[in-house]
């Protein structure tokens, strides 16, 4: 019986030499790590973004270390343990199963670093979520496809444009009117899930004066990747005049016959551009079928002729000079709620023309 060739012993030629490279490597990585403020690349813009910073910082210095050392080893060992031509068929390399030094580090390192990344996590984790309640409320509710945001004080919601004072700690109640959506600050780094039926809470503190972006980053439909608002931090000063603003808005907004706001006048309605109109910004949800012929909104094909369409937001039956479903929105159904007038960006010349273009297909124009 032919004797078993005798392992090889030893790490292989050069392993502490390539183990210095690794090294040193790894240092100047994560020297450009520590020194690299990752504002140069996303600002922050209110607390907690800094906290979410130096445990992203956190993570990326033990992973350059990880990455560095596993893809350097392995490279190394394909080659100094590559099977040669002057090797037996049973020859073996080095043999670490059983190696009782090795498998104690490789066990307690990645326990100490796993400990130390979930202590920090839920640290912060908690600070966002379980903080005392701030000097300023602000509701913001998703829907299909747009935000709303409430504040103490006004009767109706803000729409796509969250202001928030410079300094003053903000507790922000976070749902949906329809599907999950969600509620992704970049420049904040939080990301909340917008739940139907659930109201979940995190706290933040403004820090810098600028506009931001507020994404939807749950698929909900599909305009899902228009759902984008405004993050718009400012002094208190300008905090102050903006609600003063919306209050006098809101107190004082004309309400035109039918539903129609003054400055929409149905005369001047072009048919040809409420088709376009139609194209660009309605018919990704609804058909020019029944109301039983829907995508995610119901047919309009029929909207002013059609027995089966409900009743729209105020009561009325539809007709060419109420509108009010396309000013106002306020169909929900089982896919979600219509965005209004001002989300969807239309003048009182597009409402006219839509109107116009409507009434020509309810009668088969």
């Amino acid at each position: 019986m032919a004797q078993q060739a005798r392992p090889k012993q030893g790490l292989g030629p050069g392993f502490w030499p390539v183990t210095l490279l690794l090294a040193v490597i790894t240092a100047v990585c994560d020297y450009y790590v520590v020194i690299t403020p990752i504002t140069n690349f996303l600002p922050e813009a209110a607390t907690p973004a800094d906290q979410t910073d130096e445990l992203f910082k956190f993570l990326t210095f033990f992973g350059v270390i990880v990455f560095v050392f596993t893809i350097g080893y392995l490279v190394y060992f394909a080659i100094a343990w590559r099977k040669k031509k002057s090797d037996s068929e049973d020859a073996l390399g080095i043999q670490i199963h059983g190696n009782f030094q090795l498998e104690l580090w490789w066990t307690i390192l990645p326990t100490i670093l796993v400990i130390a990344i979930g202590w920090i996590s839920i640290k912060d984790w908690a600070g966002i979520f379980y903080a005392q309640g701030g000097q300023l409320a602000v509701e913001a509710i998703g829907y299909q496809f747009a935000w709303e945001f409430r504040y103490p004080g006004l009767t109706d919601p803000v729409q796509n444009e969250l202001h928030l004072p410079l300094g003053v700690p903000t507790t922000i109640h976070i749902s949906s009117r329809d599907v999950i959506h969600g509620f992704w600050t970049p420049e904040v780094r939080l990301k909340q899930d917008a739940v139907p039926g659930l109201v979940t809470t995190i706290h933040i503190t403004p820090t810098r004066v600028g506009t931001y972006r507020i994404i939807c980053s749950e698929y909900c439909g599909a305009r899902h990747g228009y759902m984008v608002g405004k993050l718009i931090i400012e002094p208190k000063e300008q905090f102050t005049a903006f609600l003063d603003h919306e209050k006098y808005v809101q107190a004082h907004a004309p309400k035109g016959p039918g539903g129609l706001p003054p400055g929409v006048n149905l005369a001047n309605g072009n048919a040809s551009a409420g088709q376009a109109l139609f194209a660009q910004k309605c018919s990704a949800c609804h058909s020019l079928g029944a109301f039983t012929q829907r995508i995610v909104g119901p047919g309009l094909g029929k909207i002013f002729a059609d027995p089966d369409h409900p009743k729209l937001v105020d009561g009325a039956a539809a007709t060419p000079e109420d509108a009010a479903g396309i000013i106002n929105s306020g169909f929900t159904g089982d896919l979600g709620t219509m965005p209004n007038a001002k989300t969807n960006g239309l003048s009182n010349d597009d409402i006219a023309n839509l109107v116009v273009y409507l009434e020509g297909v309810s009668k088969g124009q």
